[in-house]
Parts: C-alpha cells; sequence; structure tokens
C-alpha cells in the first residue's frame, strides 16, 4: 500500500508564517505535522512507500526534510507556483498516480491535520471492509457543515451520498480528509474527473466514486484537529497532546 499526503497547497491563511514556508512542516510540540502522520501510519508496517504531492514552490523544503528520515518517501513536485494556478487535490492525485505509475491500494490524507488516534485503526477497518473507505464524524454546528463534505450512511456503512460544502445539508456526518482507495478504485481517478467530479476538495472524488461502487464509512474514533490559520494553529500547538491509543 501506498500513502499519498496531499501537501500542494499554498495556505494564505497562515501567512505569515506558510508565505516561504509549507504548513504541512509546520511544528506541533516536537513534531512537524507530517511527522506526526507518518510515525503513526508507519507503525502498521503497511505502507512500503509515502508520496509527498507538493507544488514546485515548496517542494525542496519536502526533500531536505524527506532526506533524514529512514521510511522511504517520494516527493512529486506538480509544477504550480501560486495560488491561483494551483491544480486542486483530485487533479493533484491523478498526477501523482501517472507520475510514479503507481497501481497500489492507496491511503490519501491531508497533510495539515493532526489527530488524536490512530490511522491504523482505519486501515484496519477498511481492509475488513474490503472497499473504498472514508472516515465520518458528527458536526451539530450547521455553519460548520457548508464547509465541509457532507455523507449520508446507511446501517452498513455504507455511503448514500456525498456532497463537498453543500448549500443545503443532507446529515450532520462531515467527512474529514482521509480516504482509503482500492487498487482498483484508484484506478477510476481520470475517469471520475472526466465524469465531471470536482477536482478543488479532495473528497469530490469518493463523493463521484460511491455513486459508481459500495464505498464504508467509519465514525471517526477520537478528534481531528484541522490547522487552518493562525489561530487554530496557536490552539493545536496548545491543546495537541499527542495519539490516544
Amino acid at each position: 500500500m501506498k500513502c499519498l499526503i496531499l501537501a500542494a497547497g499554498y495556505a494564505t491563511r497562515l501567512y505569515p508564517l506558510t508565505e516561504n514556508f509549507p504548513k504541512p512542516l509546520l511544528k506541533v510540540g516536537d513534531k512537524t505535522i507530517l511527522d506526526w502522520l507518518i510515525d503513526d501510519i508507519d507503525g502498521a508496517g503497511l505502507v512500503d512507500e509515502y508520496i509527498i504531492i507538493s507544488n514546485h514552490k515548496f517542494a525542496r523544503h519536502f526533500e531536505e526534510w524527506a532526506a533524514g528520515k529512514k521510511v522511504r518517501i517520494t516527493v512529486v513536485d506538480d509544477g504550480t507556483s501560486t495560488n491561483e494556478t494551483r491544480l486542486g487535490a483530485v487533479r493533484d492525485i491523478l498526477f501523482a498516480i501517472d507520475t510514479l505509475k503507481m497501481d497500489d491500494d492507496l491511503l490519501v490524507i491531508a497533510g495539515d491535520n493532526v489527530l488524536d488516534f490512530s490511522l491504523k485503526k482505519f486501515v484496519r477497518y477498511a481492509h475488513g471492509c474490503g472497499t473504498s473507505c472514508i472516515m465520518r464524524y458528527y458536526e451539530p454546528d450547521e455553519k460548520r457543515l457548508h464547509k465541509c463534505g457532507v455523507v449520508e450512511t446507511d446501517k452498513d456503512d455504507i455511503v448514500l451520498s456525498m456532497e463537498e460544502k453543500p448549500e443545503k445539508p443532507k446529515s450532520h456526518w462531515c467527512c474529514p480528509p482521509f480516504y482509503f482507495y482500492t487498487k482498483a478504485d484508484a484506478r477510476l481517478v481520470k475517469k471520475g474527473i472526466d465524469s465531471g467530479c470536482g477536482t478543488d476538495a479532495p473528497g469530490s472524488f469518493i463523493a463521484w466514486l460511491s455513486t459508481v461502487v459500495p464505498v464504508h464509512a467509519m465514525e471517526m474514533p477520537g478528534r481531528r484537529f484541522d490547522i487552518g490559520n493562525l489561530e487554530s494553529y496557536r490552539k493545536v500547538c496548545e491543546e495537541y497532546k499527542g495519539i490516544i491509543e
């Protein structure tokens, strides 16, 4: 299994911290955001390569960081240099798949979140289902639902519908940016784009995929800390205590 980490954004809301430095390499406690994620995932021994999809502006930073790691890390530069010319998350996923000619199960994650639970639980859940999978968490604040991927499921966790940033949310279940694609479904990313799925939000492909094949949604077993602006970064640095098994 490969782990594809989405890190090609420009994090303009975190300026000046990220004006010339990538958000995933910011420190939370004594480790970078990426180190928190990779150290956890690698403990399962299921991933044989980590792929960081970066923009051209920050690729060198990731390459320098990766050079000191014991795990196998490949940095892919998508060639963009500004927020205005970014490819969007789904096109970045396809770019990485095509560039590296990947044909594997994929764990696709955002590189700018930290979790207080182990992603190994999600991987085990996905392997048990045998399908592509997402996570879901209950969001009581209706205003926040308009900024998220919102999912409906049946009693067996099968996704009935999913919509990114809906005007009229159909449920209070939000989907964080952590996904498992089976090898067969990873081959469908280009078809999803060609069929008109959105390309900016990473969940847009899964929203399309769930209309084509079964997708399961695991209830998130802990908290996710999203680092979107300076205030949320300050709060995470104060509150985050690491992974609680």
